[in-house]
């Protein structure tokens, strides 16, 4: 807490003390009104200005302290100053002084709840900030809930102090008027519970009430606006039905057929989607024998004097298509049929929002559906570049067609994909040169990350070009030649393939979003629970953003899956605050929640803790001692912000941060925790320590310093 805050929390605290220190409750009681009225009364009657000037003071310090006694100066005001004036002393005091509470609350606390407990209040956060007012209009109308903690617990919230004020002066309104009113008849009063019967008290919060009621019709009014001149179906062929045969696309209907729905899966390709045919599988089969390469070519530096292979390209890449053989069955129509799914080999297209025309080998048929997953993957992007077609190109999807190896290959992009596949090409023999528009590799990862990773590039021969904009692709000489721009200046770049990894864009066309009106741009456009336009229909996956990763997709299929069986009964909003990713280059490189450039870029405030692998004795023995584990946590705390591992099985090392910060687990309870010895995994030991040691309590370890020494006599 800084000066200016600690200067004030302690003048509220004096403040505080002082009311209670010299027993000031007793001339906010109803015993000491009633005996004072009259004589209040002839002071009004005296000076009506004065006094309603020192009664709207001091109501507005009652409220702002949170101090007991602002009902008993509500009646107060009916009691003095009428059920008119009363009310609008009262109404205006009352909602300024529950201002000024806000604004304390805000100003002394919100930084560190938000700092402390930000993750799990994201929810109400964005609740707050889409439709605060409104909830907090509820909360005034019913007199139940004490005003002084809405004040304050509001306070902490992003709700804009306007919306605080003029909802709260409307909002207490009712309840203002009911007891200025009562005031008026002080001397019937013989206790506040008096004045709030159960009658009273179920009347107000029935009117409390109302405005949820009222609202959850308008939502679904609005909901069924949107199926106006669609005819619903009185009953349906399937619970539901999945467009698109994917990790997403798996995962939903898997999940339905477990709970008994029945649900129909269509695919038009392979069931698997790009993950097994095009994307993790083939990447990672080809990584590892471009990895087998690269060992032998080190061969020395583990004691043995030389070491060849004999390969031929097509061979290696004949080993891919056998490795996703292999596991297709994982993903195969006769799994999941089995599994209970009904899988269709053929294409679809959303023709009302209960309906889906499918088209496969038998013919054109349709079927009703009560709800409808769109899981229709992505595709990999490909730039607009003069010549690029005409000269061909390869991307994710067709380059596992590949049986001889490009002597000079130029990889477009430097994210993920392209470099996962520049240093497996670069090991098997192509001469490789990599373009990137920005200014460094893996763009979202820090600059440390992006810089040993270029370094290994750079070791294995491999031409990184940086902030180098492709603008061209011509025919000189008879051969090919990329034309690039750098900082101005054109650039040439020979070769004899070009292999397009710069992103991938969702699949949006050709299965009815468009007829329908669905919103769909870079992706379909969803809520919090992933429904589109049509409350009723879904999207899940790449399709939908905003991340495109397998393990996410299967993430997001769960969501889907039971808000589409389950809605309206129960649903959920999707949860992305544990998010991990790995780029499987050498060094690999994995990633969960933030890293200093995104922490940097929200504000959030953090600490760094570092530790290196080359310190590693497991790392060591295999000659992998490089790279490094760095945790950001929040100040002064053990709780994990973020991971980032570079290094030896990076991948498989941040499995126990993502547990951690799931269940929100610090470094401490990790430091306590046994690790087998010698493992990679006492990576994360050590950088717990590290981060142990930097918080150790010096001044308590002073004094046990001293206690050690009494102890020596």
């Amino acid at each position: 807490m800084n000066s200016k805050r600690a200067f004030i929390f302690g003048v509220i605290v004096a403040f505080i003390v002082a009311f209670f220190a010299f027993d000031l409750t007793q001339y906010l009681s109803l015993s000491f009104l009633k005996s004072q009225q009259d004589s209040v009364a002839a002071l009004v009657s005296s000076q009506p200005l004065l006094s309603a000037g020192v009664f709207f003071a001091i109501y507005v310090l009652v409220t702002a302290l949170s101090l007991p006694g602002a009902a008993i100066m509500t009646l107060a005001a009916g009691a003095i100053f009428g059920l008119l004036w009363g009310v609008v002393l009262v109404s205006f005091a009352s909602s300024l002084g529950a201002t000024l509470a806000f604004w304390m609350s805000r100003f002394l606390l919100r930084d560190w709840v938000q700092a402390r407990f930000g993750d799990r209040l994201k929810a109400i956060n964005d609740g707050v900030r889409s439709e605060g007012g409104f909830y907090l209009f509820t909360l005034r109308l019913v007199p139940a809930f004490p005003f002084f903690v809405i004040n304050l617990v509001m306070g902490l919230t992003p709700l804009p102090s306007w919306t605080f004020y003029w909802v709260s002066q409307l909002g207490m309104l009712a309840g203002t008027v009911v007891f200025v009113n009562a005031g008026t008849q002080l001397a019937h009063i013989e206790s506040l519970s008096g004045i709030l019967s159960p009658a009273l008290i179920f009347s107000f919060v029935l009117l409390g009430i109302f405005p949820l009621i009222a609202k959850r019709i308008v939502d679904i009014v609005k909901s069924q606006k949107v199926y106006a001149g669609w005819n619903r179906p009185k009953t349906f062929d399937r619970n539901l039905i999945v467009i698109g045969g994917g990790s997403a696309g798996l995962v939903t209907s898997y999940i339905a057929a477990a709970v008994k729905a029945k649900v129909t899966l269509v695919e038009k390709h392979k069931l698997g989607g790009d993950c097994l045919n095009t994307g993790c599988v083939p990447s990672k089969a080809i990584i590892r024998s471009a990895k087998l390469l690269s060992h032998m070519q080190r061969s020395k530096e583990f004691g043995i004097r030389s070491a060849t292979a004999e390969f031929d390209f097509a061979d290696v890449m004949e080993r891919v298509q056998r490795v996703v053989k292999e596991i297709e069955p994982h993903d195969s129509v006769t799994r999941y049929t089995e599994l209970g799914v009904d899988v269709v080999e053929g294409s679809a297209k959303i023709v009302s929002p209960w309906e889906v025309e499918i088209t496969d080998a038998k013919g054109v048929r349709r079927l009703t559906t009560r709800s409808i997953v769109i899981a229709a993957g992505a595709r990999p992007f490909v730039p607009p570049i003069p010549g690029l077609a005409e000269l061909g190109y390869l991307t994710s999807d067709n380059v596992w067609e590949l049986r001889t190896l490009p002597k000079r290959l130029v990889v477009l992009g430097g994210g993920p994909i392209g470099c996962e596949l520049t240093q497996a090409f670069a090991r098997l023999g192509a001469q490789v040169t990599q373009v990137e528009m920005l200014p460094r590799l893996m763009i979202r990862e820090d600059p440390e990350v992006s810089s040993l990773v270029a370094q290994g590039f750079a070791k294995e021969g491999i031409s990184v070009l940086l902030e180098h904009k492709a603008s061209a692709c011509v025919m000189e000489d008879g051969q090919k030649i990329m034309l690039a721009d750098h900082h101005g200046t054109q650039v040439k770049i020979p070769y004899d393939a070009v292999l397009v990894a710069v992103g991938r864009v969702a699949n949006l066309t050709g299965y009815g979003l468009e007829e329908l009106g669905i919103t769909a741009q870079r992706t379909v456009e969803t809520n919090d629970f992933l429904q589109t336009k049509y409350p009723n229909i879904y999207a899940a996956g790449d399709v939908a953003g905003p991340f495109q990763f397998t393990h996410t997709a299967a993430h997001q299929a769960w969501y889907a899956a039971v808000n589409a069986l389950f809605d309206p009964f129960k649903k959920f909003r999707t949860d992305y605050s544990v998010i991990p990713w790995a780029t499987f280059t050498e060094p690999e490189v994995a990633r969960v929640g933030l890293n200093e450039t995104d922490a940097k870029a929200a504000g959030i405030a953090y600490e760094v803790t570092h530790y290196g692998i080359d310190d590693l004795d497991r790392a060591i023995a295999d000659g992998e001692a490089h790279g490094f584990v760095k945790v950001l946590t929040a100040p002064g705390k053990d709780k994990i912000l973020g991971v980032t591992i570079v290094g030896e099985h990076a991948g498989d090392l941040i499995a126990e941060y993502i547990l951690a910060m799931r269940h929100g687990i610090g470094l401490n309870k990790m430091l306590g925790t046994i690790h087998i010895y010698p493992t990679l995994a006492e990576a994360n030991k050590y950088a717990a320590g590290v981060w142990k040691k930097a918080h150790a309590p010096e001044h308590l370890l002073a004094w046990v310093e001293k206690f050690h020494a009494w102890q020596r006599g």
